[in-house]
């Protein structure tokens, strides 16, 4: 999604998730050479009823089998006519997944998507113009009416980054109060990035009224989905009794969630709670460690942790290395 520190407001940089969901996590494999991977032009026939080759097709995208992924989505697409065929090939041929990496054999299969009206051609077409666009804004322009369509076919990530744009004046004019509407919309529709994104206007009062009580709403909600950053940011409400009634103990489970995560503020945080006890029993060995694996992340120092980190008595020091040594194994606590 995605990562941003939990103190600072929303990210200026637009970030474009695949077409489909389901790429997010996939490594690309050698790359090997396509066949037929131009829409074809033949007259358009009636879709069939049976996706039996659109199943194929995502199952072997999902086993990383990439070239025949494309092969089935390319036959689908060239025989069916099928929308989501096409996106499945822009999207293999636009990442260059296990083929060479094809932009524009990928922009024709998101063009003749869109052009039935496939929310995700849309929004696929609209991320390579910003991509693209570098500091073009006429380009950049160009990408906002694909982003309302896709967004009024029900694209959440677009309605999203249609917040991003008008939150910090990118290809449209800056207006915080926009902005806030099409987060709501995808926050709506429970997009993670953009129910954060609501909850820090909140928070702020920025194109809304300041409101920490929604803002705490919306960040649980965002954490509940499963947004790590949230997920830190509510935590720290909670602890802090910003918009709910203070709950230390709850704050430590969720920091704790949000460790285990990888965020190093959580990480840092954690840290902090175990070495004085509050909302979990004191253990200062498994603060240290937390502290170690936040620093060895980038988090800030913290002149507590580091006065108890060399206070630490020599068994404490052992029983934080084992932690270490442990986690190294690959399980963490």
């Amino acid at each position: 999604m995605r990562a941003r520190p939990a103190a600072l407001a929303v990210a200026a940089t637009v970030l474009f998730a695949a077409a489909t969901g389901s790429s997010r996590a996939q490594n690309a494999p050698d790359a090997t050479a396509p066949a037929a991977t131009t829409p074809a032009t033949a007259t358009p026939a009636a879709p069939d009823k049976d996706h039996a080759a659109l199943d194929a097709a995502y199952g072997a995208f999902q086993r990383g089998d990439y070239a025949t992924a494309l092969k089935l989505a390319v036959e689908r697409a060239n025989s069916a006519h099928d929308p989501v065929a096409m996106v499945l090939a822009g999207e293999i041929l636009s990442q260059g997944y296990g083929v060479f990496e094809d932009k524009a054999a990928a922009r024709q299969w998101y063009e003749a998507a869109a052009a039935k009206g496939n929310a995700d051609a849309l929004f696929a077409l609209a991320s390579l113009k910003l991509k693209e666009a570098g500091n073009n804004a006429q380009i950049k322009g160009e990408a906002v009416p694909l982003l309302r369509d896709a967004a009024a076919k029900g694209n959440t990530l677009a309605a999203y980054n249609l917040g991003l744009l008008y939150l910090e004046g990118e290809a449209a004019p800056k207006d915080p109060a926009t902005a806030a509407d099409w987060f709501r919309k995808a926050a709506d529709q429970d997009e993670p990035d953009a129910l954060y994104a609501l909850a820090i206007l909140y928070k702020e009062g920025r194109g809304v009224p300041r409101d920490p009580i929604e803002a705490a709403r919306l960040l649980q909600r965002a954490a509940e989905v499963g947004h790590v950053v949230a997920t830190t940011e509510y935590a720290i409400a909670v602890f802090n009794g910003v918009g709910m009634p203070r709950d230390e103990e709850r704050a430590a489970g969720l920091f704790r969630k949000a460790a285990l995560a990888g965020n190093a503020i959580a990480q840092n945080r954690y840290a902090k709670i175990l070495s004085s006890g509050r909302g979990v029993p004191q253990d200062k060995p498994l603060a240290a460690a937390w502290y170690k694996v936040a620093q060895s992340q980038g988090g800030a120092k913290d002149a507590e942790l580091d006065k108890m980190v060399t206070t630490l008595t020599p068994p404490e020091r052992a029983k934080a290395e084992a932690i270490l040594r442990k986690w190294a194994g690959g399980t963490a606590g």
